[in-house]
């Protein structure tokens, strides 16, 4: 059986004085819920302070992005052993906030995976459909499109390393998530594609679902048979809602 998964993406948000007190919240939360992974995607300057606190815990963490090149010339980058420097364990990667606001292509998500997986990190590899791109039907083209950027480059099995995000860009940070049914859906879709090409890594990769998940939809989500945890956006800022989301895996 596939472990759940839980994922907070802080975005960019956070100070050093509330971080502290959102990071023992958690920590504090989850401590006794032994039955998933916790990971927080933290943001770049406070990296040490969430090694700091979590290091002793059952919560890992991760950076939002990463570079696909090592000790190069690149201004405001930061490349994949700068993350292992300090610990991190995951990367989030191919966001659709990083595709649309700063124009990445399947092409650079992919490089980014592939730089990932060669430092030693998991990356969390993101896909998901516009509102425009659901009512046209073309869900499945779009998702597989991105799927195979990564199938087509590296192969089927290097998944099994990875962890894979459903997060459709019509439910991300809205009030109107995809019901359980439109999220499973599209996960069960991804699962079989993989198949296609390799059925032992399309049994165990994890698929999260991401889009507006909160307290009062995660329990309803999780039990979808193809979706094995979270990609939490806002509730991640909130000790009390992500342990909660936590919580309804138990």
């Amino acid at each position: 059986m596939r472990r759940k998964l839980i994922v907070g993406n802080w975005k960019m948000n956070g100070s050093i004085a509330s971080n502290q007190l959102l990071l023992q919240g958690i920590v504090a939360g989850v401590k006794n819920l032994p039955h998933a992974d916790y990971v927080l995607c933290v943001p770049y300057p406070y990296f040490h302070q969430a090694q700091t606190l979590l290091q002793h815990s059952n919560v890992a963490w991760g950076a939002q992005n990463l570079s696909a090149n090592e000790d190069t010339a690149l201004t405001g980058s930061v490349s994949p052993s700068m993350l292992v420097d300090y610990g991190c364990t995951y990367v989030i990667v191919g966001h659709s906030e990083r595709r649309i606001l700063s124009h990445e292509t399947d092409d650079t998500a992919a490089a980014r995976f592939n730089a990932a997986l060669k430092a030693g990190l998991t990356p969390i590899f993101c896909m998901g459909e516009s509102k425009e791109e659901r009512e046209s039907d073309w869900t499945e083209y779009i998702v597989g499109r991105q799927l195979d950027s990564i199938i087509r480059r590296f192969g089927a099995n290097l998944l099994s390393k990875a962890v894979l995000a459903y997060e459709p860009l019509w439910a991300v940070g809205t009030d109107t998530p995809a019901t359980p049914a439109q999220a499973q859906e599209v996960h069960q879709f991804i699962r079989k594609r993989i198949a296609r090409c390799d059925a032992e890594v399309a049994a165990q990769v994890r698929i999260l679902y991401g889009g507006s998940l909160h307290p009062n939809n995660a329990k309803a989500i999780f039990a979808m048979p193809d979706i094995d945890g979270g990609l939490v956006g806002r509730c991640s800022l909130d000790a009390q809602a992500f342990v909660k989301i936590c919580q309804s895996i138990q």
